[in-house]
């Protein structure tokens, strides 16, 4: 494949056989690039010890894709981001989850807002999915209306930027909001939300709700401290009484589910002892 290849998609996997089928098939029935565009895949396979990298070479892409498996014997997300994007050749970047189905027009509309001039930082319209617990899809119902997910770009689960905007760091930092830190390296006006949506699950159960809320907070506080300057960045989005009024009014389980979550993650209990907390 050409070196001015136009579009990489990057995921990270560990121990995901029973996810990266489907996260595949997902990205590889996409609607087609503009003419001339050609798309690669990374699966960054770090740490595992099932089937991940074996499903993922033997998936065969559709005319107009490629696909890579790096194999990466030590586990860990931003070892992998790194040694991916070392090996990606896109104009476009594109760092999905494997958990992450995106919808057939993501992509080439990604592909589109930031393949203009000046860097970019770019999502789709996640769609939260609560899975079998009755908890969890309260709790995401809620979530989905919040004023940082309906106007901001949070790319929970995939966010993408092109060259100029990836060019500002160097490597990956070894901290635990990968998905905060990339969306804080670039001002408001340089982040695009594409109309295209893609289905991002929640964890399961109240407890695994907290924990991840806490480590997510945890993340937060750590860049503050590390990354100071970057704040300036952030979305600004205090909801009014009315409008919390109005969330409470129309969906009262799905505000009193995320107002126990809330603050419950204050509370000593549910910590877990691991920087990664995975609830499915």
């Amino acid at each position: 494949m050409s070196a001015d290849l136009g579009l990489s998609v990057l995921i990270p996997a560990h121990n995901e056989a029973g996810e990266i089928g489907a996260c595949l098939a997902a990205v590889f029935a996409s609607d087609p690039l503009p003419d001339g565009v050609q798309g690669e895949v990374l699966v960054l396979a770090n740490g595992c010890t099932d089937a991940t990298a074996e499903l993922a070479r033997s998936t065969t892409p559709p005319a107009g894709w490629d696909i890579s498996v790096l194999e990466i014997t030590e586990g860990g997300k931003l070892n992998a981001l790194n040694q991916g994007d070392a090996q990606a050749q896109g104009k476009v970047l594109v760092y999905l989850d494997a958990d992450v189905r995106v919808s057939p027009s993501l992509l080439p509309q990604i592909y589109g807002v930031l393949s203009q001039e000046g860097a970019g930082y770019a999502s789709g319209q996640p769609q939260v999915l609560g899975g079998a617990s009755a908890f969890s899809r309260a709790y995401g119902r809620l979530w989905q209306r919040l004023p940082f997910v309906v106007h901001g770009v949070p790319g929970f689960g995939l966010f993408a930027m092109n060259r100029q905007g990836r060019a500002r760091w160097n490597t990956w930092p070894q901290i635990i909001a990968d998905d905060t830190y990339a969306r804080l390296m670039f001002t408001t006006n340089e982040r695009h939300k594409v109309a295209a949506p893609y289905e991002w699950p929640l964890v399961q159960g109240f407890r695994n709700l907290v924990r991840v809320r806490r480590r997510q907070n945890d993340g937060v506080r750590e860049i503050e401290q590390l990354y100071p300057d970057l704040l300036e960045n952030e979305d600004k989005f205090a909801p009014r009484k009315s409008a919390v009024l109005r969330l409470f009014l129309t969906d009262p389980v799905g505000f009193l589910t995320y107002a126990l979550v809330t603050l419950a993650v204050k509370s000593p209990l549910f910590r877990s002892k691991t920087r990664w907390t995975r609830g499915r």
